[in-house]
């Protein structure tokens, strides 16, 4: 299982970019973004589904006492 932090940067990212995908034309290097961001969760949390990806790691995240609510991007590159 990945570390809390980066579980909340990873959720942080898919949000955004469902965000974004969702508010704009489609746009193939921000789906492929997504994606690749949506693998990267499955494997952090041992899942096949994003869905299931994304209820892990919130569960990991809310159990840890740290925040629920991942930051923005460019909050938690800083």
């Amino acid at each position: 299982m990945a570390h809390p932090t980066v579980l909340r940067k990873l959720v942080a990212r898919y949000e955004e970019l469902s965000a974004a995908a969702s508010a704009s034309a489609p746009d193939p290097a921000l789906t492929r973004q997504r994606e690749d961001t949506a693998y990267t969760l499955c494997v952090s949390t041992g899942t096949r589904d994003v869905r299931d990806a994304l209820r892990v790691a919130r569960r990991v995240l809310e159990a840890g006492g740290g925040r629920t609510t991942a930051p923005s991007l460019t909050t938690a590159a800083r």
